[in-house]
C-alpha cells in the first residue's frame, strides 16, 4: 500500500497523471493536437491503469484532457502518416489500455469530457462508467465519411444508448451535442466547460468513499447485464459469495450500527 499523498503528478509525453487521495486524474495533454492518442499515450494510460489496480488507496480513475476544444479527436492520424508507432503493442501497458476500452478494469473510471470527444476520442470515453462533458462539447463517430467504421469499439455504442440513436450515429457519421447525449442517456451530466473537471472528481470521490468489493462487483455486473446477459447471472452468485462474506461486508454493518465512517481494506 502507498503513502496517502494527497497531490502527486507524473508528467509523461502527451500524458499528465496527478494523484488527488483517492482518485487517480489521467488527463490527455497534447491540445495543440486536440489530444489526439499516440502509441506513447496508449501505453501512458495503460501504465496509470496498472498503477491503480496495484495501490489499494487508490479508489477511483478520472480520465479528461487539457484544454476546452477537445477531449480526444482519436488516434493521431498526422503521427502515423510521419510514420509513427501509434498502434497497439503485446506489451503490459497496452493490454491494460485494452482492457479499460472493454471495460474489463475494476475500479470506476469517471469520463471529464472537457471539449468534443470524436471517432477513437469518443471510444475512450466510452470506456468510462460515468461522463460528465462540457456543455460546448460535442460527439460523433466520422468514421463511414472517411470509408472506415468505428472498429475500436464504438459500434457498441448501442449498449449506452438507444438502438436507433446508436444507428443514427454510426451511420451518418455526424455529430450530436452534449444536450442530445446527455438526453440519451451517453452523459450523465453536462456542465459549463470551467466545471467538467471538479464535477467528475466529485463524482470520484463519492465512488470513492463505498466499499472496493461492491463496486468491482456493481461495474461488473451492470455491464454483463446489458452486453452479456447469458454470462450475468452466474457471475452474480460468484460475486455474492465473495461480497456477503467479506470482512468490509461486516465492516460496513458494524459502521451503521455504531454510527461512523465504515474503514474499507477491500477484502
Amino acid at each position: 500500500m502507498s503513502a496517502n499523498t494527497n497531490h502527486e503528478s507524473v508528467t509523461t509525453e502527451g500524458l499528465a497523471v496527478e494523484r488527488r487521495g483517492p482518485v487517480l486524474v489521467v488527463r490527455l495533454d497534447r491540445p495543440e493536437s486536440r489530444n489526439a492518442l499516440t502509441g506513447t499515450m496508449i501505453r501512458g494510460i495503460g501504465a496509470a491503469v496498472l498503477r491503480a489496480e496495484a495501490d489499494t488507496e487508490i479508489r477511483a480513475i478520472v480520465l479528461t484532457g487539457t484544454g476546452d476544444r477537445a477531449f480526444c479527436s482519436g488516434m493521431d492520424l498526422r503521427a502515423f502518416a510521419d510514420g509513427e508507432d501509434v498502434g497497439y503493442g503485446s506489451d503490459p501497458h497496452t493490454a491494460a489500455y485494452l482492457r479499460l476500452g472493454r471495460g474489463e478494469v475494476p475500479i470506476p473510471v469517471v469520463g471529464a469530457a472537457n471539449g468534443t470527444a470524436i471517432g477513437g476520442g469518443l471510444e475512450l470515453l466510452l470506456a468510462c462508467d460515468i461522463i460528465v462533458a462540457s456543455s460546448a462539447a460535442v460527439f460523433g463517430f466520422p468514421e463511414v465519411k472517411r470509408g472506415l467504421f468505428p472498429g475500436g469499439g464504438g459500434t457498441f455504442i448501442g449498449t449506452r444508448i438507444p438502438l436507433g440513436a446508436a444507428l443514427e450515429m454510426t451511420l451518418t457519421g455526424d455529430t450530436i451535442t452534449a444536450q442530445r447525449g446527455y438526453e440519451l442517456g451517453l452523459l450523465n451530466a453536462v456542465v459549463e466547460p470551467d466545471a467538467v473537471l471538479d464535477t467528475a472528481i466529485g463524482y470520484a470521490e463519492r465512488i470513492a468513499a463505498n466499499a472496493p468489493l461492491g463496486l468491482a462487483a456493481c461495474k461488473e455486473l451492470a455491464r454483463l447485464a446489458v452486453a452479456q446477459p447469458e454470462h450475468a447471472d452466474k457471475r452474480l452468485g460468484e460475486w455474492q459469495s465473495v461480497v456477503f462474506t467479506s470482512a468490509d461486508a461486516r465492516e460496513g454493518a458494524t459502521a451503521f450500527i455504531e454510527k461512523r465512517p465504515p474503514v474499507w481494506t477491500g477484502r
